[in-house]
Order: structure tokens, then C-alpha cells, then sequence
């Protein structure tokens, strides 16, 4: 009987961790990434047209494009570099006209067939256009049928030769993903042409702020919803039964898309305009809640599913792989996981590069018990395969980078408090003179964990800072605050005290109600008739 009740308070001893449901990993794990896989009939297709095709479309391509150049660079003539005033006269009508029409002829002589649905609407109705999905640099034909609007464009992009002149004169906002300013500086200029009163042409702004494969629609960037004004999302189709646009972080180089997709006979494009999203007074005054509302909509008229992903996650993607990590194992969706955890780009960033000291030898970039047990330099127990298993939040035996950053934050970063420091201290400072010697630590940990022979000589070092053979209180908190992993350790440790504890006050009571229960039984004997009765009025009570 003892047994069973121990064995139902051991289950409930330790609750599973709440799962929420805001950090169910997304739909699309990875949205950043485009193979090209072609067969040997459409190998043999575009070499045919690459023979034909390819040359009278280099040709004409590199006309329109130097025309377009002498076009923009008259139309830029005596004009500041910076774009302080907006162009006027007949400055504005060569690029919007001029310009323009070029455009849609070098789009042609590439091989794209445009097929445009809706209606632009006019600056006085939509200041703003949005454009998804982002997902590849032809996604500027989205510019030529809106009728040369400005754009919100990289600031690399302005020194890049011949493109760079004619996306000059389209005036664009240029923004600066190294200056710490830049988006603030972005979003003021936004403000400022989007209020202009039709001084400033519309802006055309790209939301997600970098290139998917088109499978979703990752999160919108809030600078465009900031002045709080109409926008007019547009939609962007490759309606094509070989991809060769699609220009992600990971797949195929600018040169080699460029090459493939003039190879192809024909590439389709639908360029669809949307009716003009008019924010509410709610959404005027938070653009994040805009931002949301808007990518729903467009979500829904595309038939496509939304993730949180952003560019924060392509950077942690790249430094997955300078890490030799499988790339896609930096995609956590940066913006939720920062946004409810309360955490920073750097934090999460040495995060992934303590995740990759553990998982480097592992297939997959995910870690195994083993690999969790070599990093805190102890063995598999029943503890730390207890505190495993609070990380592992899909219960399939590995730890991803997400479930890692989720866990550290939930789990150990709550855990590691100077409360907690100084009572783990205590603990192992088991004769009170204000350091741990190797056997006290060694000790404590041997049957913490259940493990008699423990070696915990590589565990001790690294905490011992100044070698001197003893761990001081401030080595003991500087090693417990760089690695709280250990935090939730201990506190799991002070569980199963207080569990033990509980047990023992449980089987002394049982032992005493028996012991009272058999005396009584002793001075009072009852009848086999009274026992009969009392047994039925249980029952019917």
C-alpha cells in the first residue's frame, strides 16, 4: 500500500512543464531556404533556349539597361545625393513615365510575362504600398506596375554600378543595417513622405524585410504602419512550374537564378493590388497590432500561413552554420522568442554558441542526453535525466536550439537567483568555514545524484577561477550565473529533499495509525455481527 501511494507521489512529485501555445514550433520550420532540382528534360529545354533565347535577351536586356541608366542619370543631374527635396517638373514625369516604361520593357526582353489584377490606388488614398511575399530581386517589377513609387531599399544597394543611378532616381529610403539609427532615421522619413500631402510620390515597402521562399508570410516590420495612414497591400505570384526566381539564404547564387531564368521560355509573374487597408483608431496608435491585421489579410488572400520569423533569424541562421551547425538550427523566430522571453539579439547569439559547444559532434545540430550529461561534466542520473526531459518539449529524445533557448530562459535562468546561489552554497559548504573543499563537493554530488563513485575533478577545476583548491562563495556565483543549467540542478536536488522528507512524515504517520488502530483492536475486540454492521454502514455512508 506504501508502495503504490509512494509510486503516485513520485509521479506528481515534479509537473510536467506548461506547454504554451505560443511556443509551438511554426508551420514552415524554414522559410529561408530554395533548391533548384531539374530534370534532365527541362536541363535539355533550357539548353536549347540558353542556345537561341539567350543571346538576343543579353542584348536587349543590356540596352534597355544602359538607356535606362543615361535616362536616370539625366533625371538625377545637379540633384544632392541625399534625398532631401523630392524630384519636380519634368524630372518627376521622366521617371515615372520614362523610367517606367523601360522597366516593363526589360522585364520583356528577360522573358516575364506580367499579369497585373486590381487597380493602383492613388497617392491620396494609400500613401503606403505594401509588397509580399519578398522573395526575389525581381520582385521589382512590383515597382514598375505601381508607377515608380520610392522604395525602401538597403543603402548597399545606391553604390551598386548602373542599378544603383536608377534606383536613385526613383528617390528611395535607404536604410542601414549597421548604423544603430538607422531604423529610427527610416522610420521618421517614412513619416514624413506618407504625410507629405502628395508632395513625396507613394512609398512601396517590402514588410518582411527579407527574401522567403513564398510558403508564408514571415513578420511584418512596423516601420511602414508607424504614420498610421491607408496602405494598399499587393501581392506578388510566380505562377511558374519551374522556380527559378526564388533568391533565399540558402540555394542558389544572383548569377545563376539570372542565368536560369533567362534560359526558361517564358517566366509568369501576377502582380495583384488589393483594395486599401483603412486602419482603425486602435490600429493607429499601435502599428505592431497594424502590422498584424494587414499580414493576416494578405495571409488569407494568398491561401499561406504565417510565422514569426524575421532577419534576426537569417543572421542566427548564418552564424549556425559559421558554427558548422546545420543552418536551419538558428530559426527560432527570433521576434516571438525575444518578444516573450525578454531576450536580446547578443544573448541569444551566445546561446547558439553555447548550443553548438555542445552539439558540434552530434548529426543533426540537436542533443542527446549523452552529449547534455558531457556538458555539465556529469553523468546520466535520474536527476539530470529529469531535468532532460523539462527541456525536451516535444518528448523526442533531443534538444533543438529553440527548445535550448526556451529552457534556459523558463527553466534555469528563474532558478538562478542570489537566493538560490547562496542556499546551494550552503549546501555544499557542509563545514560552514566560507569555502568548498573537492570532497564537499564531491560529496554532496555523489549522492544527489545517486552516484557513489562520481568524478566530479573537471567540474571542480573549472569552478575553482584561482586554483587554489578551495571554491569561494564569488567563484561559486560567477560560475553558477555563466552557467544556470547547474541552477535548476540544485533546486531539483532540494526537491527530491523535500520529497524524502514528505515521504518519511507520510510512512510515520501510516506507522502510527496501524500501531494505534492494532492496540485499539487489542482493548476493544469487535464482534464478527458489530464488524459486519460497521463494515454496511460504511458502505451506505
Amino acid at each position: 500500500m506504501g508502495v503504490v501511494h509512494a509510486n503516485k507521489v513520485e509521479q506528481q512529485r515534479v509537473p510536467s512543464l506548461p506547454r504554451q501555445k505560443s511556443f509551438i514550433p511554426p508551420q514552415i520550420p524554414n522559410p529561408f531556404v530554395h533548391e533548384i532540382n531539374l530534370s534532365p528534360v527541362n536541363k535539355l529545354k533550357m539548353v536549347l533556349c540558353g542556345l537561341f533565347l539567350l543571346p538576343l535577351r543579353v542584348i536587349l536586356f543590356m540596352i534597355v539597361l544602359l538607356v535606362s541608366w543615361l535616362v536616370a542619370a539625366i533625371a538625377t543631374c545637379c540633384c544632392p545625393e541625399k534625398n532631401e527635396k523630392p524630384l519636380e517638373g519634368w524630372r518627376r514625369k521622366v521617371t515615372q513615365t520614362l523610367i517606367g516604361s523601360l522597366g516593363r520593357l526589360l522585364f520583356f526582353s528577360m522573358g516575364f510575362h506580367v499579369r497585373v489584377e486590381g487597380k493602383p490606388a492613388t497617392p491620396s488614398d494609400a500613401p503606403i504600398l505594401l509588397v509580399a511575399p519578398h522573395s526575389s530581386f525581381f520582385d521589382a517589377i512590383a515597382v514598375i506596375v505601381s508607377g515608380m513609387p520610392s522604395s525602401v531599399s538597403r543603402a548597399e544597394n545606391i553604390s551598386v554600378p548602373i542599378f544603383g543611378r536608377i534606383l536613385r532616381a526613383l528617390q528611395p529610403v535607404l536604410v542601414s543595417r549597421v548604423d544603430p539609427d538607422s531604423r529610427k532615421n527610416t522610420i521618421n522619413e517614412i513619416k514624413k513622405r506618407a504625410t507629405s500631402g502628395g508632395e513625396w510620390p507613394q512609398v512601396l515597402i517590402f514588410p518582411e524585410g527579407t527574401c522567403t521562399n513564398r510558403s508564408c508570410l514571415i513578420s511584418f516590420k512596423p516601420g511602414a504602419f508607424h504614420p498610421g495612414v491607408p496602405v494598399q497591400p499587393i501581392l506578388l505570384r510566380y505562377p511558374n512550374i519551374q522556380d527559378t526566381v526564388t533568391w533565399t539564404w540558402q540555394g542558389f547564387s544572383v548569377e545563376k537564378l539570372l542565368l536560369l531564368t533567362l534560359c526558361q521560355i517564358c517566366t509568369n509573374v501576377t502582380v495583384e493590388f488589393l483594395p486599401v487597408y483603412v486602419p482603425s483608431e486602435e490600429e493607429k496608435k499601435d502599428p505592431f497590432l497594424y502590422a498584424h491585421n494587414v499580414r493576416h489579410t494578405m495571409a488569407q488572400a494568398l491561401g499561406l500561413p504565417v510565422t514569426d520569423h524575421t532577419y534576426e533569424d537569417c543572421r542566427l541562421m548564418m552564424t549556425a552554420g559559421e558554427l558548422t551547425l546545420p543552418m536551419e538550427t538558428g530559426l527560432v523566430e527570433f521576434t516571438k522568442i525575444s518578444k516573450k522571453l525578454n531576450l536580446k539579439w547578443d544573448s541569444i547569439k551566445k546561446q547558439l554558441e553555447v548550443f553548438a559547444s555542445i552539439a558540434g559532434s552530434c548529426k543533426g545540430g540537436r542533443i542527446g542526453i549523452e552529449e547534455f550529461a558531457n556538458h555539465l561534466k556529469l553523468p546520466v542520473s535520474d536527476v539530470l535525466r529529469e531535468l532532460f526531459s523539462l527541456f525536451d518539449r516535444n518528448k523526442d529524445g533531443t534538444i533543438d536550439f529553440r527548445e535550448y533557448v526556451i529552457g534556459v530562459a523558463i527553466l534555469c535562468n528563474p532558478a538562478n537567483t542570489e537566493e538560490t546561489i547562496k542556499m546551494a552554497f550552503k549546501l555544499f559548504d557542509v563545514d560552514e568555514d566560507g569555502s568548498i573543499t573537492e570532497d564537499e563537493f564531491s560529496s554532496l554530488l555523489q549522492s544527489s545524484l545517486g552516484v557513489p563513485d562520481l568524478d566530479v575533478s573537471k567540474l571542480f577545476r573549472d569552478m575553482d577561477a584561482d586554483n587554489s583548491g578551495k571554491i569561494s562563495y564569488e567563484e561559486f556565483r560567477n560560475f553558477s550565473l555563466n552557467h544556470p543549467e547547474y541552477a535548476k540542478l540544485f533546486t531539483t536536488y532540494l526537491e527530491h529533499q523535500r520529497y524524502y522528507a514528505y515521504m518519511l512524515e507520510c510512512e510515520e504517520k501510516e506507522d502510527y495509525n496501524v500501531m494505534v488502530q492494532s492496540a485499539a483492536n487489542k482493548l476493544c475486540p469487535i464482534s464478527n455481527e458489530e464488524e459486519r454492521i460497521s463494515v454496511s454502514d460504511k458502505k451506505e455512508d
